[in-house]
């Protein structure tokens, strides 16, 4: 029986930053600290120092007006140094030596180490930011101890981070690909079907469901072929290949502006090679 291959080294994915990165107690510290490095959030960009090195964490004291009035969380050890995290403004006025890169860039400029630290952090931030109220009576919440979880000061109850599962896959017909168009993705781009898990269904069913409300087509043989963090906010992207099975191409345009069937050897632009819509599509269609 042939096997696909998993999926694992793909950026965001934590294979890039466990040689580099010691996890440890969440901490927030009362003072903004001096030492160690640093990683800066603001919106879906990491701000980063710009020297003969090229694009680098800032490390030692930065600067009062990239820490504002947010409390930085240190998080752990990067290369052996403390590692701390902060959330800067989303529309801050950026000054040399440092430069604001996008996680999510059409084309990536940082390495993969940095880019999985960074949206390691994004996650966290997110968490902290959405976690502060209970979400069942609204008190103030506060952190556990030694690991990430919050606890409600009026009702006692316990909250631990979100993460959305989602399904993605790609849908093979002979030498056609079944690929599909979000109308806020840039001009011309193309990617693979995806939506995210409902109550009571695996992930499998998902990739069906999901394939045959946004367009029509039935779906067999739905196989795993590995999965992706995907800090935007916080998701985990299951990837799927499967095979047409039938049904005729209808387009839910209240889900998507466009879905085509593409032969391999004509493909349109597809998302860039970080995210793992591009590593199926280049690992099982080339």
């Amino acid at each position: 029986m042939s096997r696909y291959p998993d999926l694992i080294a793909i950026p965001f994915n934590s294979v890039f930053i466990r040689d580099l990165f010691v996890p440890g107690i969440p901490d927030s510290p009362l003072t903004p600290p001096a030492s160690g490095y640093w990683v800066i959030i603001s919106g879906n960009n990491l701000i980063l120092s710009a020297g003969e090195s090229g694009l680098t964490l800032p490390m030692g004291k930065i600067p009062d007006w990239l820490i504002a009035s947010n409390v930085p969380l240190t998080i752990g050890s990067w290369r052996g140094r403390p590692l701390h995290i902060i959330q800067a403004a989303s529309n801050i006025t950026i000054r040399p030596p440092f430069v604001m890169e996008a996680l999510n860039a059409a084309v990536q400029t940082i390495d993969d180490a940095t880019l999985g630290i960074g949206g390691l952090a994004r996650q966290i931030l997110n968490w902290e930011q959405q976690s502060r109220f209970c979400s069942l009576c609204g008190g103030r919440t506060g952190p556990f101890v030694r690991e990430w979880g919050r606890f409600c000061s009026v009702c006692n109850s316990k909250q631990f981070p979100k993460i959305s599962p989602c399904a993605i896959v790609l849908v093979k017909r002979d030498d056609e690909l079944l690929l599909v168009r979000d109308a806020a993705w840039p001009a011309g781009r193309y990617s693979l079907a995806a939506g995210y898990a409902g109550f009571g269904e695996s992930l499998e069913d998902c990739a069906v469901r999901e394939v045959k409300e946004e367009t029509g087509i039935d779906i067999a043989d739905v196989t795993y072929v590995g999965s992706q963090s995907w800090p935007f906010p916080s998701q985990l992207m299951a990837g799927f290949v499967a095979t047409y099975a039938g049904g005729e191409l209808v387009v839910d345009h209240s889900e998507l502006e466009d879905a085509r069937w593409f032969p391999v050897s004509a493909l349109p632009a597809l998302p860039p090679t970080r995210s793992i819509a591009r590593r199926i599509i280049d690992t099982y269609c080339r």
